[in-house]
């Protein structure tokens, strides 16, 4: 009886192996040809280059990040759970690496120069700088979200309160490829930082529109006001003092709002106010 037990659960832990690898093969192939597509379609005519420059800027941009990164999790995740997931990790990740090896290779005199990859494992250590950079991944989904957001929430607030529309590939693109000398390694992450910056931004400007439309009242914490100002210029620009009263705070929001834009109130469509 132990023994077919035993043979049994071999056969499940096999049938999970060929689904693990399965998984992880058709993510790596499908990324290596949807890369592939990316890098040949500059050199497809004018057409080609127009299509290329369209996946640099969002929504073009929007769309690359979905097919490579969040619609393989979901679909791996749905065929196989948990392990599914993680196959479509390693397939991902195999696939990455085989671009940084390609492109590193096409730019050999890149590659032999001056570099941060270089800098930065001298400077902390090949394991700190590489572990730092996978940990920072972590915050992917995280983004993923936010820009979610940013495409499904947003727009409504523009419709029902008339909050600014904005051009959202003027905030969220990459451009860091055009970086001369930055290659393989080094452009991934830079990708990767110039896409979470774009989206960061975008983010933290509509969220100054609904802080100063909804609660314009500086916080009680004189700490945390320090810090917030950056990213909430109306905070030391305009909203009410902590230690105000309520007829302050609706006297500011009829100053700003009565028969004016509805966008915090140093935003570009403002200037006339000023």
């Amino acid at each position: 009886m132990s023994d077919i037990q035993t043979i049994i659960n071999f056969k499940q832990s096999m049938t999970l192996m060929n689904v693990y690898t399965a998984i992880a093969t058709a993510t790596l192939t499908f990324e290596v040809a949807f890369i592939s597509c990316l890098i040949a379609l500059p050199s497809t005519g004018k057409l080609g280059k127009t299509i290329s420059e369209a996946c640099t800027r969002a929504p073009g941009l929007d769309f690359v990040v979905l097919m490579l990164v969040p619609i393989p999790w979901l679909i791996g995740s749905w065929i196989a759970g948990w392990l599914g997931l993680v196959a479509t990790l390693v397939g991902q990740i195999t696939a990455m690496q085989l671009w940084i090896f390609w492109h590193q290779r096409t730019h050999p005199e890149a590659t032999s120069g001056s570099r941060i990859v270089h800098f930065l494992n001298q400077e902390i250590g090949w394991w700190r700088n590489h572990l730092g950079l996978w940990v920072s991944t972590l915050a992917l989904p995280m983004f993923l979200l936010i820009r979610l957001s940013e495409i499904t929430i947003y727009p409504l607030l523009v419709w029902i309160l008339g909050f600014p529309h904005y051009n959202i590939g003027e905030w969220v693109n990459v451009s860091r490829h055009k970086f001369e000398g930055l290659v393989g390694h080094d452009l991934i992450w830079c990708w990767y930082c110039d896409w979470m910056t774009g989206v960061y931004s975008l983010g933290a400007e509509m969220l100054r529109n609904v802080e100063s439309f909804w609660c314009p009242i500086r916080f009680y914490d004189g700490k945390k006001c320090e810090n917030c100002k950056l990213d909430f210029p109306d905070l030391e620009n305009g909203w009410v003092a902590a230690d105000k009263q309520m007829d302050d705070v609706v006297e500011l929001m009829a100053e700003k709002y009565s028969d004016s834009p509805h966008s915090w109130f140093g935003h570009p469509e403002r200037q006339g106010d000023r």
